[in-house]
């Protein structure tokens, strides 16, 4: 295994991370060192924050375009403001223009291949895809340094279709979003979640399978490297199967001879 040592960089807007449960759980699971730090996100410098403003998403039917941060962007990104709960309201982010900057905070001494370096954010990191043309919301930004998003584990993989169903027959009619989550609740992951911890454990797994081996994903649903695309996919492999499949186990426990 090329990883000697793991750097978590921490999200305090995001209690429900549990960061010395992750710490214990990597440890456990590779028999390497891991640190953990402070949010990278908390700016020194009005030339930071308009770097992290740049990786916002304006259009989500065209590939990234550079744009000049406004004023107004750029004290957005410095005071960290987090984002919102509200989903209508939510700041779309290009998920490798924001790994990029994230990379540049590292200490050069810290750049070198066996230490792997993970940031935690609530910013929702997406991702343009050319076979739709469009951007989609992305929970795991794979490489070294890796981003996990907890905004997208919450809002990239769909919620059941009578959710979205329920939402278009009763938005004419006035009815409370929050009875409609209530009517669901349980079926998918929501802000303040106290599943979230677990979850990202298996966001974890993927980040590091990818660093090491170069594929991320298993196609087997009864395994934590699941790629799932519905919630109900992500809260059985992850919550009720727990663990990695019998091929997977496999290469885990080569990489770790390795």
């Amino acid at each position: 295994m090329k990883i000697s040592k793991i750097i978590l960089y921490d999200e305090p807007a995001v209690p429900e991370i549990q960061i010395n449960d992750l710490v214990n759980f990597l440890q456990e699971k590779f028999s390497v060192k891991v640190e953990t730090r402070e949010n990278i996100l908390k700016f020194s410098s009005k030339d930071s924050a308009f770097k992290i403003a740049e990786c916002k998403i304006f259009n989500l039917r065209k590939d990234y375009e550079k744009h000049h941060p406004s004023n107004e962007e750029v004290l957005f990104e410095e005071s960290n403001v987090q984002s919102t709960t509200n989903t209508e309201n939510i700041v779309m982010y290009d998920g490798f223009q924001l790994l990029k900057v994230l990379a540049d905070f590292i200490p050069e001494a810290e750049k070198t291949e066996n230490v792997f370096h993970i940031f935690f954010t609530n910013k929702l990191t997406c991702t343009y895809d050319k076979s739709d043309l469009r951007y989609h919301g992305r929970a795991l930004i794979a490489s070294n340094p890796s981003i996990i998003s907890t905004t997208g584990i919450i809002e990239a993989p769909a919620k059941p279709r009578g959710y979205y169903y329920d939402l278009m027959t009763n938005f004419t009619q006035g009815v409370n979003v929050e009875t409609i989550k209530q009517k669901y609740k349980g079926t998918f992951l929501e802000y303040n979640d106290s599943r979230l911890t677990k979850i990202v454990q298996g966001y974890l797994l993927q980040a590091i399978f990818y660093y090491e081996t170069g594929e991320p994903f298993c196609n087997n649903l009864e395994c934590r490297l699941f790629n799932a695309h519905w919630q109900k996919d992500l809260l059985y492999s992850q919550l009720k199967v727990g663990s990695l499949c019998k091929i997977h186990q496999k290469v885990l426990q080569d990489m770790l001879l390795n």
